[in-house]
């Protein structure tokens, strides 16, 4: 194998997009953050719907078009959470597989929502650790756009899902689209709570990266979480304002937003 990894960027139906020009803008962000590797053996790929209109993209970064209808609960309603959970893991893993089978000489995958941000020594990292199973991101970066500041979180894995890589033969991939359950679909690709505990009852456990090597972005109109800004998420809730302690506690997670984040991880001015 070569040691590459390819970063999986899954877009959502335009008609599941509440602002396009903004998933857009989002987009171009996430790719131009990829694009800064350090290392060489990388690729990315964005899985798009026929006729969806995409940013200008850098040279080489690859675009599989899909035919996948809306996804109809794309938004919590009366069904219930579980069944919002469901079909929007059944809709993202969809698209992460039609990535990941587009671009079959990979060692390793990295999934990545289409508004975060990747550090810039992921493929050097991973090129220099093969053949390790693959790293979960532990301590990661929350920011939300206009936000000098950063949090740091713990658990990051559990919270954001551009937050793993996995070396490609443990994901076992089937051969096509059609051959893949659906179960296997929204656990395995769908869903960042899982992998880790799979994986680790597979005997082929991932190790915890030993840097922080994403920013989740939240805040913004097209978050699928409904999330407020880093601040009002972090600081300014309910229970810090209720408890000197644990606002001090919080406060301490912030780092400012420095040249060398910026730099790092692609972030926007």
């Amino acid at each position: 194998m070569n040691g590459k990894v390819t970063f999986v960027i899954p877009v959502r139906h335009p008609q599941n997009a509440k602002n396009w020009e903004e998933n857009k803008r989002n987009i171009a962000e996430t790719v131009k953050s990829i694009s800064g590797q350090i290392g060489t053996n990388w690729s990315a790929v964005i899985v798009a719907n026929e006729g969806a209109q995409l940013p200008p993209l850098p040279e080489g970064i690859l675009v599989k078009r899909v035919d996948f209808a809306p996804n109809p609960m794309h938004e919590r309603n009366d069904a219930g959470v579980e069944a919002f959970y469901e079909a929007v893991r059944l809709d993202k893993g969809r698209r992460v597989l039609a990535g990941m089978l587009h671009v079959p000489d990979s060692e390793y995958f990295m999934i990545v929502d289409d508004d975060d941000f990747v550090s810039n020594k992921l493929a050097q990292f991973v090129a220099s650790q093969r053949p390790a199973n693959g790293w979960y991101i532990n301590s990661g970066l929350v920011w939300s756009q206009g936000t000098k500041w950063v949090y740091t979180h713990d658990h990051f894995n559990e919270y954001c899902g551009t937050s793993y890589i996995v070396r490609a033969d443990l994901m076992n991939l089937p051969a096509s689209l059609e051959q893949a359950s659906d179960d296997y679909v929204k656990r395995m690709l769908g869903s960042h709570r899982f992998i880790v505990s799979d994986l680790q009852s597979n005997n082929t456990p991932l190790a915890a990266l030993p840097f922080a090597g994403a920013v989740y972005r939240i805040g913004h109109s097209g978050a699928h979480s409904k999330s407020n800004t880093v601040v009002r998420t972090f600081l300014l809730n309910r229970d810090n304002l209720r408890s000197p302690l644990k606002l001090i506690r919080s406060a301490a997670r912030f780092r400012p937003l420095n040249a060398a984040i910026k730099k790092e991880f692609g972030l926007p001015e």
